[in-house]
């Protein structure tokens, strides 16, 4: 069961069921079922203590995955994918090619956002699918899979 849930932010996800719908597909496309897969949003400073605290690291990040699959492609993928809202919405600014000439500059931000938060949703699925971003051949795989993975939302309805 594929489930979201917040943690100490104020966030209404869009599109739970086309979400759910996609990382399905996603996981069965590379022959995989899913299993209990849960999505938390939260802060940059819950993340940072989750960072501290099990795996050593003093950084924030956009998303740490808890992989509780068993290593048979035969059972279904289980985990937990914390995702910072607050480092999405800098990352939305800081990386994503702003293609609005001119407009309404909320409804760009939120396209923006929404665009970064769809790449960081399904980089947490690849990693419960076993891909890496680790090494600089292993992080252009993950990006071309994102890719790849994005496209088809845009055909989910």
């Amino acid at each position: 069961m594929i489930s979201f849930h917040t943690e100490d932010v104020e966030f209404k996800l869009k599109n739970k069921t086309r979400l759910k719908k996609w990382i399905v597909a996603t996981i069965e496309k590379k022959k995989r079922k899913a299993g209990d897969i849960s999505y938390v949003f939260c802060s940059d400073s819950f993340l940072l203590k989750m960072n501290k605290e099990y795996l050593n690291h003093d950084t924030y990040t956009d998303i740490i995955t808890f992989d509780y699959s068993i290593d048979d492609n035969k059972l279904p993928i289980s985990g937990d994918i914390f995702i910072s809202i607050e480092r999405v919405k800098e990352n939305a600014e800081n990386f994503s090619i702003k293609k609005f000439a001119e407009g309404d500059n909320r409804k760009q931000e939120q396209v923006l956002f929404e665009n970064e938060l769809n790449r960081v949703i399904i980089h947490g699925t690849l990693h419960l699918l076993g891909y890496k971003d680790k090494t600089k051949i292993a992080k252009a795989e993950m990006t071309k899979q994102e890719d790849h993975c994005l496209a088809k939302l845009k055909k989910i309805n």
